[in-house]
Order: C-alpha cells, then structure tokens, then sequence
C-alpha cells in the first residue's frame, strides 16, 4: 500500500498551480483566464463527447480496444475540465468525495427527490 497522492489529486494540485502561477503558454491558464463561461463550454463539449463515443461502443458487434479506449480517453478530458472547474473556485476532490460518501447507500431517487 502506498500513501502516494493519486494523479487525480496530482493533476488537482498542477491546476492549482496554474491558476497560481500561470504560465503564458499553458491551457489550463487559458481556461482559468475564460472563467466559468470557457470552462464550462468546455466541460459540456467534453460530456457530449463522452455521450457520442459510448453511443459509438454500444452500436459495436463486439467490444475492441479502441472504442473502449475514445470512451476513455472522451471520460478523461471530462474529468480534467471538470477539475479545472473545481479549481477555478480553489476546490478539490475532496468535498466531492465527502458528498458521494454522504449519498452511499441511499437510493439515487430517494437523494434526488430529497433535493428537489
């Protein structure tokens, strides 16, 4: 067992960096210099993305290493903007991952209804 921080807290951390040191030449600046208008086109560019490539892996005969591979790829790319987004408000994954903590074993439709 390692206590090494995961590369989603890693990348966590360089976004953070950006956002603090922002180099001129670096995406995750351009998109902090966006604000949350760049970020989130980018974060729905990215869901579609995720959505159309898990399209194109449920209509394969069989599963082959490449479709798999866009899904993951396109899931990816979601989940970076997604942290760039969290670090645009100097979050983390952490309050995330107390809030699915919290909804573990409660129906998604009684949560959902709880909410609403």
């Amino acid at each position: 067992m390692t206590d090494d921080p995961s590369v989603l807290d890693r990348l966590a951390g360089i976004i953070q960096d950006r956002k603090k040191n922002p180099p001129p030449r670096s995406y995750t600046t351009s998109l902090m210099q966006g604000g949350v208008e760049k970020i989130g086109a980018k974060v729905l560019e990215e869901a579609a993305e995720v959505v159309d490539a898990a399209r194109e892996l449920a209509n394969q005969d069989n599963d082959t290493d490449a479709e798999t591979g866009h899904l993951v790829a396109e899931a990816a790319d979601l989940v970076y903007h997604l942290l760039v987004m969290l670090g645009y408000f100097d979050l983390t994954l952490a309050p995330v991952e107390i809030e699915l903590d919290r909804r573990f074993g409660v129906s998604g439709l009684d949560e959902k209804e709880a909410r609403d």
